[in-house]
């Protein structure tokens, strides 16, 4: 029976673990999934904003020697750019920060994921070991005493039978205990 309930112990276990390691991978796959769709977000804006940049400053450099008329523009130009910059920087701090608050809650799961798996453990040896200790309780106070009471009995059938002049034979080799219950 203790086998039994100890393979029931490691059936429970391994199958929370591997929930657990569901759980696990099912975590990693988005993360990872999130992960990508992130850096593909912050490759787009960087394809798209970056070279356009590159052109707006270009072209207002080219123009400010041949052009002194359309001065105010190209500070126009200029200041939509630095917006243009600044809505970049933003979105890419926006990106950095997003990363950072899903990396910081992956890890806090996956920590709390082994305190579980800890607890688990524990939970499991504390109770195998109440189960052991009720084992030898149950050995110590129920069989041992009744081994006694019946060895006690079967001295006083005895006697009692050798006292009436009834006394039983046990076995076929005519001896008073067969050999088998001679070792209990």
């Amino acid at each position: 029976m203790d086998d039994n309930l100890l393979r029931i112990f490691i059936a429970v276990t391994t199958f929370a673990v591997l929930v657990q390691a569901g759980i696990l991978v099912a975590l990693f796959l988005t993360v990872r999934k999130t992960t990508t769709k992130m850096e593909a977000l912050a490759e787009e804006v960087k394809g798209k904003a970056l070279p356009l940049m590159e052109t707006v400053q270009t072209t207002a450099v080219e123009l400010r020697p041949k052009i002194e008329a359309i001065t105010a523009k190209v500070e126009v130009i200029a200041g939509r750019v630095e917006e243009i910059s600044a809505n970049v920087s933003e979105s890419t701090t926006t990106v950095k920060n997003q990363i950072n608050r899903l990396d910081a809650t992956v890890t806090d799961t996956l920590d709390r994921a082994r305190l579980q798996v800890i607890r688990a453990d524990e939970l499991l040896s504390r109770t195998i070991d109440k189960v052991e200790e009720t084992s030898e309780v149950v050995q110590r106070t129920v069989t041992s005493p009744i081994r006694h009471v019946n060895g006690l009995v079967a001295a006083i059938s005895t006697g009692v039978e050798v006292l009436m002049g009834h006394k039983r034979r046990h076995g076929k080799n005519g001896a008073g205990v067969p050999q088998d219950e001679m070792f209990i």
